[in-house]
Parts: C-alpha cells; sequence; structure tokens
C-alpha cells in the first residue's frame, strides 16, 4: 500500500471516526433532552404534591385551631356559668346567715321573755296556792289527793264509755269475719248428720211377709231375736217392720239378714241361722269399706289400712244421738273449709278432724278417755305430730299450740253446736245448766245467776253497794273467761251482768 491509500485511508478512518462522533453526540443529546423532559416532569408533578400536601396540612391545622378555640369558648363559657353559680350559692349562704343571726337573737328574746313570764307565773302560782289553801284550809298534799279523786272519778266514765265503744266495733268486726268464714264453710260443706235413734225400719215389698217373718207359733221370730239378740216390732205400719236394739252393729248385722231372708223368700230357723253367719263374716269387709269411702268422700290420704278399718267402725257408735262417722265427716270437711280461708295446713285439718273422734271406736273395750286412746292410736299409725296434738286438744282437755288445732277444735264445736246435731236427756241438761249457775254465783258481788235460752245466755245481778260500773264491767269478763276454762258447752255462751241501783225517799 502506498502512502496515498495509507493517507486516504487515514483520512476515512479520521473522517468516519469524526463522523461516528458526531453521530454519537447527536444520538446522546436527543436521550439527554427526554431524560431530562422526564425529570422535569417528575419535579413539576413532585411540586404540585408536595403544594397540595402543604395545602391540606394548612387547612388540617387552620380546622384543628378552629376546634381548639371552640373548646375553649366553650370551657370558658362553663367556667364562667360556674363562676356565676358560686356567686349565687354564696350570696344565698349570706342571706341565710344573716337571717339565721336575726332569728338566733330573736329566739333569745323570746327565751328571754318566757323566762320572764315563766317567772311571774310561778309567783302568781304560788301567790294563789297559797291564797287557796288558806282559804279552803287544806294542806298540798290533801288538795292533790282530792283533786286526784276528782279526776278519777271524770275517767272513770270515760274509761267505761271507751271500753263499752271498743267491746263494741271489736265485736261487730270479729262477728262479721266469724259468721262470713263459719258460713262459708258450712254451706261448702253441707253434710248431713242426723240423730239416729235405737231403731231401724226395714221395708217389706209385702206385708204378706209378715206372717211368715213371724212364723208358725213365732218361732221365725223368736229364732232371728235369739241369734241376733236384737227385737222386732211387727206392728200394723203398712210396707215395714221396725227392729230395735242399743247396739248398732248387731242392728246392723240384723237389719242385713232379714232383708236378704226377705229377697230369698225362704224364711226358717235353718235359713235364719246360715244368713246371719253370712252377714257377720262379711261384717268386717264392710267396715273397711265404710272407712273407706269416708276417707275418699274428706279427700285424705296416706292413712294404714287398719287405721281405716277402725274409722269405719265409727258408723256403728253414737254420740249423743249422733252418728260419730257423720260427725267426723262433717268435722273434717268444716275443719279444712276454715283451713283454706285462713292459710293454715289443709290437710292437717282434714285428717285431725276425721280422726278426732277415732278412740270411740274402741273406748268400750279399752279404758280410758277417748281423747287419750285417739291420740295414742294416731301416735302408734305413724301420724305427724300436728295431727297427734290436735285430736288430743279437740275437746278442750289440752291447750291447743297451733292453728290446725284450734280450728279442728272450732269445726267440732260447729259441728256439735248446730240445731238437731246432738241429744241430751234432761236429766244431763239440768245438771249441766245447775253447774253453770253455780259458776257465777262463785263470783263476790253476785246476788243471783240465771241460766236462759238453753244455756247459751246467763243473767247475772250484783249487789250495786259492792260493785261499780267499772267492777261490773270487770266481772263480764272474769266470767267469761272461767266459762271457756271450766265449763264445756258447744255453743257460745252470751254473759249479761246486771246492776241495778234502788232509792227510796217519803214525802210527807
Amino acid at each position: 500500500m502506498d502512502a496515498l491509500s495509507l493517507l486516504l485511508v487515514l483520512i476515512g478512518l479520521a473522517v468516519g471516526a469524526a463522523a461516528g462522533y458526531a453521530v454519537r453526540k447527536v444520538f446522546l443529546s436527543k436521550h439527554d433532552r427526554e431524560a431530562l423532559d422526564q425529570a422535569q416532569r417528575a419535579v413539576d408533578d413532585a411540586s404540585m404534591k408536595a403544594k397540595e400536601i402543604v395545602m391540606d396540612a394548612k387547612n388540617d391545622s387552620l380546622r384543628m385551631q378552629e376546634e381548639v378555640k371552640r373548646e375553649e369558648r366553650q370551657k370558658h363559657e362553663q367556667l364562667e356559668k360556674m363562676e356565676e353559680r358560686l356567686t349565687k350559692k354564696e350570696e344565698t349562704l349570706d342571706k341565710r346567715l344573716d337571717d339565721s343571726e336575726k332569728m338566733k337573737a330573736d329566739l333569745e328574746q323570746k327565751a328571754q321573755s318566757v323566762k320572764s313570764l315563766r317567772e311571774e307565773v310561778e309567783k302568781m302560782y304560788n301567790a294563789q296556792a297559797a291564797q287557796l289553801q288558806k282559804i279552803a284550809g287544806l294542806t298540798p298534799e290533801q288538795a292533790r289527793e282530792t283533786l286526784l279523786k276528782q279526776v278519777e272519778e271524770e275517767a272513770k266514765e270515760d274509761l267505761l264509755a271507751q271500753i263499752v265503744k271498743a267491746e263494741k266495733e271489736l265485736k261487730e268486726s270479729a262477728k262479721e269475719k266469724a259468721r262470713y268464714l263459719i258460713a262459708d264453710a258450712i254451706q261448702r260443706v253441707a253434710a248431713d248428720v242426723t240423730a239416729e235413734s235405737t231403731t231401724t225400719i226395714v221395708n217389706l215389698p209385702s206385708d204378706d211377709l209378715k206372717g211368715r217373718i213371724i212364723g208358725r207359733e213365732g218361732r221365725n221370730i223368736n229364732t232371728f231375736e235369739q241369734i241376733t239378740g236384737i227385737d222386732v216390732i211387727v206392728d200394723d205400719t203398712p210396707g215395714s217392720i221396725v227392729i230395735s236394739g242399743f247396739d248398732m252393729i248387731r242392728r246392723y248385722i240384723a237389719k242385713m239378714t232379714l232383708e236378704r231372708l226377705i229377697v230369698d223368700g225362704r224364711i226358717h230357723p235353718a235359713r235364719i241361722e246360715e244368713t246371719y253367719e253370712k252377714v257377720k263374716e262379711e261384717i268386717n269387709n264392710i267396715i273397711k269399706e265404710l272407712g273407706e269411702k269416708a276417707v275418699y268422700e274428706c279427700g285424705v290420704t296416706g292413712l294404714h289400712p287398719n287405721l281405716v278399718k277402725l274409722l269405719g267402725r265409727l258408723k256403728f257408735r253414737l254420740s249423743y244421738g249422733q252418728n260419730v262417722l257423720k260427725h267426723s265427716m262433717e268435722v273434717a270437711f268444716i275443719a279444712g273449709a276454715l283451713a283454706g280461708e285462713l292459710g293454715a295446713d289443709v290437710n292437717v285439718c282434714k285428717k285431725a278432724g276425721l280422726l278426732h273422734d277415732i278412740g270411740k271406736a274402741v273406748d268400750h273395750e279399752i279404758q280410758g278417755n277417748h281423747v287419750k286412746i285417739g291420740a295414742e292410736i294416731a301416735k302408734k299409725f305413724g301420724l305427724t305430730p300436728d295431727i297427734v296434738h290436735a285430736i288430743e286438744a279437740h275437746d278442750g282437755d289440752v291447750e291447743p299450740r297451733t292453728v290446725e288445732a284450734m280450728l279442728v277444735e272450732a269445726a267440732n264445736l260447729i259441728a256439735n253446736g248446730r240445731p238437731g246435731a246432738t241429744k241430751e236427756n234432761l236429766d244431763t241438761f239440768i245438771r249441766r245448766m245447775q253447774e253453770l249457775e253455780n259458776l257465777c254465783m262463785s263470783f263476790g258481788g253476785v246476788k243471783k245467776a240465771y241460766a236462759v235460752q238453753t244455756g247459751n245466755e246467763v243473767r247475772i245481778f250484783v249487789n250495786a253497794d259492792e260493785l261499780d260500773d267499772l267492777a261490773s264491767k270487770r266481772l263480764t269478763h272474769d266470767v267469761a273467761r272461767k266459762i271457756e276454762r271450766d265449763f264445756q258447752h258447744p255453743n257460745p255462751i252470751k254473759v249479761n251482768v246486771i246492776r241495778e241501783i234502788r232509792k227510796d225517799a217519803t214525802a210527807d
């Protein structure tokens, strides 16, 4: 290669290098401008965002400043109100303090005036007392005694009037409440208890059977009476005959025997004896059924079967002409009704009322009072102490300690006291009336005492010189309490004390 070629090559290389450098420079300048534009745009965006952030921060700062100013204003207003209230309270307290100071001064002045007046009154009283003593010629002790007597006489009349008024109001209220309770109990119970005698009527389908019952030459009726121990009365009464005997069980067996013979139609000594033995064997089942029926009707549960059987035997016992089982059922109904009204234990009252006369089922076999026997039977069969106590307290032999015992006692008195419930003979009635009059005559100052209204009322005449009105009133209560303690009577007894003053004078 020659120098020219080499020169041309070198020139070409130089030109190429220069052209490449120029091209590269142009290309780099364009890229820088684009980058610069992007950077400028980024700076502009950042500037706008910064402005927005600054603006938001400025707005938040202004809002917070407004809230702080508002809270400061509210607290300032509250402080002003509190200050105003405190100022008013302070003014009120100052006013009250001034008023109290004035009132204290007034009271001190009035106290001083009262003290002065009291001293003057004491001086006047002493002067008047001295003058009165001088005029009356009495010592202070004598004057005091005279004054007390006068006050006592005046107060006695007021006291009597107040006692009479209080007693009247109390009696009216108690009578009204008692009337309601008893009437409601009896109305809801309405048990039919009739007085049974010693005779029983047996109905006959035909009067022709009277001859067959008597038999040839009276052998049938004689056999019947010998076997049963019951008298048979055949009279002209159509359609019936009467059997008589004091033992109700024997009379009941005789009645059932006769009724079966009438239905069977074969009436002769052998058949009478055979039928009697069958009925006698069945009587225990009948007694048990009667006890179960009584328990069921009264709504009593939990009794021992043997106790129920004893209860059924009361069907064949009479007390003062009254069937004991029906009487016991009536007492159970009334005691339960009263317990329901007063909120007492109805179950205890019903059981105790039904079993209160259970001792009468065996009192002819065991010696002792039927009340004690009944209580022992109740203990033996595991009844609760409340029921045992109510049984032993139903006749007043023991003081009742529970409400249930009192209700059973009251129910027993109600059942016995209603008209027609019991029958007493004339001798017993007269003796009881004499005992009641003698009880009233045992008090001092009593001249006469009369039992009237079949013993439901006593009239006592007192000596007016020995007893005044207050003492007579006290005598009324004393007699009533003693009757309650010492005298047994099915009905309430009204006590009337009569004090009569008579003065005589002669006119010339």
